[in-house]
Order: C-alpha cells, then sequence, then structure tokens
C-alpha cells in the first residue's frame, strides 16, 4: 500500500540551545506553550542521574537522534496534566552526555479534544527527500500515531529549527489501513537501495510491518514479520537497528574499540503488553538480516532483553554510526502498576527512564548473537576521581560503606570481579545489599557459583509499596565464562532504581522499589568460597544530574529561552512569535 507519515519529534539532549514550542495545534489551555515545565528533582524517590520527567506521567521513549552538533533528543510519551497515562503529547529533553538533561518545551501537541500523540521515531533528512527543507541539512522529521476513538493512523511532523518545534504535515495521515491497533512507526535509512524503511505494530495480530518510502511522505508495504518470539496480547514499539559484534566478550573491557568489529547484522525489537512471563510488559529482541525489504531472524530463538521487570519500549538513538555500539534508553516501568506508584502522590511524577546503555551483539558459549548491553559511560558523574571504597581481598569476607554524608545524590555504583573460580565443583555466594540504617529496609542481589549459577534480585524487603502485580523477586542464570573462570557484576542504584549487569553486559536487569527510608548503606559480601578464589571491589559515588539545573527554591526550570517572547496562535492554532 502507499501511505504517508506524521509523527512528532523526539529528542534527549542537553545544551544551551535556542528552545521553542510546538507549532501543533492543541485545545488544552493548562497546557503551557513555548516554555519548558519546571518540576522539583529534590524528592527522596526522585532518582538523580535517570531522567524523568519535570511532573505528570511518562511512559515511552520517542524519537531519539544524536544530531549534528553532538545532542542528544529525547523525546517521550507525556502526560503533562495528571499522573496517570492519557493526553498524550511529547515531551522534550536534551542533553550532551545522555546523563545532565535539560528540559525543553513539549514539542508535539494533539491537535483537537480526545486525540493522542502516541510513539513513534524520528529522523534527519540530510539530503531533503521530503522536500521540507530546500536550504538546510539539518531538518528532523517525526513519525508518530495519531490515536483516536476510531482509528490509529501514523502522520509526519517536522522541524526545521534541528528539534525543537514542529509542524504537521499538510496531507497527513501519511499511512492509514483503518484500524485501531496500528501503531509505534521506527524508520531507519538504509544506505544500499537509498531508501527510509519503517517498521510498525499491527499490535494485537502479533505482526512486524515493513514499509519503504523514498520521500518519507509516500510509503509502499515490503512484508511482514509474525508471530515470533514471546506473543503476549499483543506486539508494540518495534525497532530496527544495525548493529555490531564483539570479537571477544571475555576480555576486561569488550567495548574497547579494536574489539568491536563491523557487520551486517542488525536487531529486531518488540516490546509486548501484556503478557510477559513475570507479568505486564517486557521486551525481546531478533537478531537478523535485512536487505531492504525483509527481515530474516538467525533462528527461532526467544530472546528476552531484561531479566528484571521495569524494562520497556527501549529505543535506539538514530544517527548513531553501524559500526559503533548502538545506544538504548527505556522506559523503567511496567503497564501492571505503573500508574499507581507512590511518586504520583508523594512527589507529582510518574516514571522514569533507564540508564542510557551500548548495545552490541556477541557470540557466548551457549548463545549466538546474544545481546550485550552495559551502561553509557558513568565516569563524568563520579564524586571522586578515585573509588570511596575497594578492596581487593574480598574473598570470603565482606566490605560495608556508609554513604549517607559522602554521596548526597544518594546515587553510587560498585563493580565486582571474581577470578579464578575453578572449572569443575565451585561453591560459594557474592551478595551485595542497600539498606536504609534508620528502618532497615533493603534491596538485595547476589549470585551462587555453583550448580546452575543462578543470580537473584530481590525487591521485597522495600516496605513503601505493595501491589499484587508488584513482583519481588527475579532471577536469571549466568553461565561461568570457560575462557576465564571469571564473573563480572556491575550494579547502579539511584534512589528508587536499580540495574544490574553481569559479566560484561550478557544479561541485564532494571528494577524499581519505593523506601519508606533513605537507602544509605552498602553491603558485599562472599562467602563459602573454593581455595584460591580471587574477589575484587570497588565503589563509586555519582553526582547528582539535576543540582546544577536547580535555582534556589530547588525547581529546575528547563531551557527558558523563549518564555519571555510573546506568543500567540492563529486560526489554525499554530503557535507564532
Amino acid at each position: 500500500m502507499f501511505v504517508s507519515i506524521a509523527f512528532a519529534g523526539l529528542s534527549l539532549l542537553l545544551s544551551f540551545v535556542r528552545a521553542q514550542s510546538s507549532t501543533s495545534a492543541y485545545v488544552e489551555p493548562s497546557v503551557p506553550t513555548g516554555t519548558p515545565i519546571p518540576g522539583d528533582y529534590t524528592g527522596a524517590l526522585r532518582p538523580q542521574i535517570h531522567y524523568s520527567p519535570p511532573r505528570g506521567f511518562m511512559n515511552d521513549p520517542n524519537g531519539m537522534f544524536l544530531d549534528a552538533e553532538g545532542i542528544y533528543h529525547l523525546y517521550y510519551q507525556y502526560n503533562p496534566t495528571e499522573n496517570v497515562a492519557g493526553n498524550q503529547h511529547w515531551g522534550h529533553a536534551t542533553s550532551r552526555d545522555l546523563y545532565h538533561w535539560e528540559n525543553q518545551p513539549i514539542a508535539i501537541y494533539p491537535g483537537a479534544e480526545g486525540e493522542g500523540i502516541f510513539s513513534g521515531s524520528s529522523v534527519i533528512d540530510v539530503n531533503n527527500t521530503s522536500g521540507f527543507f530546500p536550504n538546510q541539512t539539518n531538518g528532523v522529521v517525526a513519525f508518530y500515531t495519531l490515536n483516536t476513538a476510531d482509528e490509529q493512523t501514523q502522520e509526519v511532523a517536522y522541524s526545521t529549527d534541528g528539534g525543537y518545534t514542529f509542524t504537521k504535515y499538510a496531507n497527513n495521515p501519511v499511512i492509514s489501513i483503518n484500524s485501531t491497533q496500528f501503531r509505534d512507526p521506527k524508520v531507519i535509512w538504509y544506505p544500499a537501495t537509498q531508501q527510509w524503511v519503517m517498521v510498525i505494530a499491527y499490535a494485537q495480530e502479533f505482526t512486524i510491518g515493513f514499509y519503504t518510502s523514498p520521500n518519507l511522505t509516500t510509503w509502499t508495504h515490503t512484508s511482514n514479520f509474525s508471530h515470533y518470539g514471546l506473543l503476549g496480547l499483543q506486539y508494540e514499539c518495534p525497532n530496527l537497528v544495525q548493529i555490531p559484534m564483539l570479537s571477544n566478550i571475555s576480555i576486561e573491557n569488550p567495548l574497547d574499540p579494536s574489539n568491536i568489529a563491523s557487520s551486517d547484522m542488525y536487531l529486531l525489537q518488540i516490546s509486548i503488553n501484556p503478557g510477559a512471563p513475570l507479568g505486564g510488559s517486557i521486551s525481546e529482541s531478533f537478531p537478523g538480516t535485512f536487505n531492504g525489504t525483509h527481515f530474516t531472524p538467525v533462528d527461532q530463538a526467544v530472546r528476552i532483553n531484561d531479566f528484571g521487570k521495569d524494562n520497556y519500549a527501549g529505543q535506539f538513538f538514530y544517527n548513531i554510526p553501524p559500526t559503533s555500539p548502538q545506544i538504548s534508553i527505556a522506559w523503567a516501568s511496567n503497564w501492571q502498576y505503573a500508574q499507581v506508584v507512590p511518586t504520583g502522590q508523594l512527589e507529582n511524577f510518574r516514571s522514569v527512564m533507564s540508564l542510557p546503555r551500548y548495545n552490541v551483539l556477541a557470540n557466548t558459549t551457549r548463545g549466538d548473537y546474544t545481546l550485550v548491553s552495559l551502561p553509557y559511560n558513568l565516569s563524568p558523574l563520579y564524586t571522586t576521581t578515585s573509588s570511596l571504597a575497594d578492596s581487593s581481598s574480598l574473598a570470603n569476607s565482606s566490605l560495608l560503606y556508609d554513604y549517607s554524608s559522602t554521596v548526597p545524590s544518594g546515587a553510587l555504583t560498585f563493580n565486582m570481579t571474581i577470578t579464578s573460580i575453578p572449572s569443575a565443583n565451585a561453591t560459594g555466594t557474592a551478595n551485595f545489599t542497600f539498606m536504609s540504617s534508620v528502618t532497615g529496609e533493603s534491596i538485595r542481589g547476589g549470585f551462587y557459583l555453583g550448580g546452575d549459577t543462578p543470580f537473584f534480585i530481590n525487591r521485597g524487603y522495600i516496605r513503601g509499596f505493595d501491589n499484587p502485580f508488584f513482583t519481588d523477586k527475579f532471577s536469571t542464570n549466568n553461565l561461568i565464562n570457560t575462557d576465564t573462570q571469571t564473573f563480572r557484576l556491575q550494579v547502579v542504584i539511584d534512589r528508587s532504581i536499580l540495574e544490574v549487569f553481569l559479566d560484561n553486559g550478557l544479561r541485564s536487569a532494571t528494577t524499581t522499589f519505593f523506601a519508606e527510608g533513605t537507602l544509605d548503606t552498602l553491603i558485599i559480601s562472599t562467602a563459602e568460597l573454593n581455595p584460591g578464589v580471587q574477589v575484587s571491589a570497588n565503589v563509586y559515588g555519582l553526582n547528582s544530574a539535576w543540582a546544577m539545573g536547580e535555582n534556589a527554591n530547588g525547581t529546575v526550570m528547563g531551557n527558558v529561552t523563549m518564555a519571555n517572547q510573546t506568543v500567540r496562535r492563529d486560526t489554525l492554532g499554530h503557535l507564532r512569535y
């Protein structure tokens, strides 16, 4: 079929560039235009190095891209008026390092009451294939699903100022199939055919459709990818990205550029909700080959992205070179409880994003084309150049660190490395606990070196949120690396979210929690290890990424460059300055 697509701008960036508000029509006067929404980021449950909205409800990341000036743009599903889903807009933030974010004015607004600007993606139309940008190379085209009670259609919006304000395409929709379950377009450029490619979910048909276009507005359906992997009750938020391979997953720094090989492999990611193995929402990935019109997976295996319960609808940034690790961000929540977690009533916001992650593929002992995910470089956030606590002799011992006075952000990371693990009859455990010295609450995790080598996380000792779907224990199995007989663990905690990365990112988990007391003590311990096993660990504090943007009242105002300009609307609802 032939179609056109309109999608609202998506970006994550931190910068001090000019910001303007969307040129989209909107009917609700309570939502501000032309100025970012202020937010209080000082709350006890408010993460300090993860992105969260200034107020209101946030879910899927949308339209993420890296621009020519080195600014990352993050757009996201956003309800600025309530702490539950609905009234969907595209929120917008920008960053130069993926941690220090600057809130921008809302990028795309609904055009009428009852409309929602649902998830999508954005691209940079360098060669002006769309015709929207006759005199520039940095035009941004956003694709989104327009949701109404009658239909979900695909629309396009374009930006001539680098992704800060958008104009909706006059001939929207660009794709319409008379369906209420057809959404979440993700668009990429395919150089070999000089065509744009879209993947989109026929949600309740368990099908991902592939479309191509020469100009971003006229689209032709080319193939379908149907009934693969875990189905749940519907497919959502597909992503397609070319992704490099690691030469050797076993080395200490697997993301060293010399260890990354260019590859013709693609990764198709699909999110399902509900119906995840642990309940609610989850994402899965399919490595394979792509010829510009058809995707072919390498096998029939199911590969779940995250063994926790709070990682959904992840999206890859557009404009990352295919020879580099691809960078992603996911929504760190679950639809089973996202709209009732206590941050809504306590701190006037709900939901955070995951850490930004590097992503590559690697062949492992029992898994070819395994998705490897590791945190984007955290070192710029370190509170000190050297570790706050460390030990090179943790075998059958413990390390206790009180960070109540040394890490005011409440965010820190630690690394543990276990070496010389015997190849047979290994025994022992390695555990960590983050605890509140006031309430006794804790979140825990650990690894068993014997048997089938399971790893677990337990958030059941946290008392601030009780819900029948808030599963409190998670586990996976992680084989000891036979090449090195080594186990590596990286953990990041940030007030109300914990992320763990096993063996250089071969497995990862994202877990939210909501404590009544402040967690302020870390315990790392090992026990019953075989003689000769060596254990080392180091702990680093992480500075708040929001504190530098707070005013005297503790409020983060965002980019208010346009706030003092006169703004009015024409008869079509478009903003005029």
